[in-house]
């Protein structure tokens, strides 16, 4: 079992869950279903992603009672707006077969997520979501927002890995009391990252993979994680992380692979925030 972490609501959430992006409808069910044999208990999937259906499907068959579950989805850009995420709320909720949200976060940064925010708060006072965050959010947007609404969100999901570690972005939630969640905690394993001889290292020191060193890695950190494989050894071996603790040195280590570069999304690029508008019109599943 993972440990939890208490959000600003005083909600409890797991420190380590499973992601879907990228699972195909078709496999998803199964695939969720075996990550919550292997007692992953915190579940993320988003509109974008098309498979709220087949894990919804996987709440229903996995013999988990709803309440030991922490479920997260989200609303993409075209979702934007009061109207248009309250409508999107409903159409996740349906198709994921759940009477309320544990998480519902805003996907991007772009579009009116003001108008979607009034409309989450009301949904959260209505005891149909039990917190609220955004994903993507640099510090400038964070606090903006922060600064501009009634209820602060819980949570903000960022790319977060040793390649990009983000010191101030957590820093600044620190402050905020807004809990940080790594997506793509391995950065996909772009630019060499299972490769790193620090990685490799220290893993041989406690007898771990460097996956497993990452993920250990933010949660003494207070980052929640949410990895994912479609293949039961890996889901093992991801949530195996909570029997040792790196030591000082070995953060300080890790510390040093810092490139102070996104490897997966930067939505401050032109040519990224045209990439992620795109993909409202060629729905294909990349990195968003």
């Amino acid at each position: 079992m993972t440990g939890k972490v208490k959000l600003n609501n005083g909600i409890e959430m797991p420190m380590e869950g499973f992601g879907v992006f990228q699972i195909p409808e078709e496999d998803c069910e199964e695939v969720v279903r075996n990550a919550i044999s292997e007692g992953y208990r915190l579940i993320d999937t988003a509109s974008s992603y098309q498979n709220e259906e087949a894990v919804g499907r996987a709440i229903r068959s996995c013999g988990v009672p709803r309440e030991e579950l922490f479920i997260t989805t989200k609303a993409y850009i075209q979702q934007m707006g009061y109207e248009n995420t309250k409508a999107a709320f409903e159409e996740s909720l349906g198709k994921l077969g759940l009477e309320y949200l544990d998480l519902y976060l805003v996907h991007m940064p772009f579009g009116d997520y003001y108008g979607s925010w009034r409309a989450m708060e009301e949904l959260y006072r209505e005891g149909k979501i039990r917190a609220i965050g955004v994903c993507n959010f640099y510090p400038d947007r964070l606090l903006d927002l922060c600064y501009n609404v009634e209820i602060k969100p819980q949570i903000n999901q960022i790319e977060r890995h040793p390649h990009y570690q983000r010191k101030e972005d957590l820093e600044l939630m620190d402050e905020l009391g807004v809990q940080a969640q790594a997506w793509a905690p391995f950065a996909e394993g772009l630019k060499g990252m299972f490769d790193e001889p620090v990685l490799k290292k220290i893993a041989e020191k406690y007898g771990k993979t460097p996956a497993q060193i990452i993920l250990r890695w933010n949660v003494q950190q207070g980052v929640i994680v949410i990895p994912k494989s479609v293949h039961r050894e890996r889901m093992r071996e991801n949530i195996n992380i909570w029997d040792f603790e790196l030591d000082e040195a070995d953060m300080m280590r890790v510390a040093g692979l810092d490139k102070d570069c996104p490897s997966m999304l930067d939505t401050r690029k032109i040519s990224e925030v045209r990439r992620v508008y795109d993909y409202l019109n060629n729905p294909v599943l990349t990195s968003l």
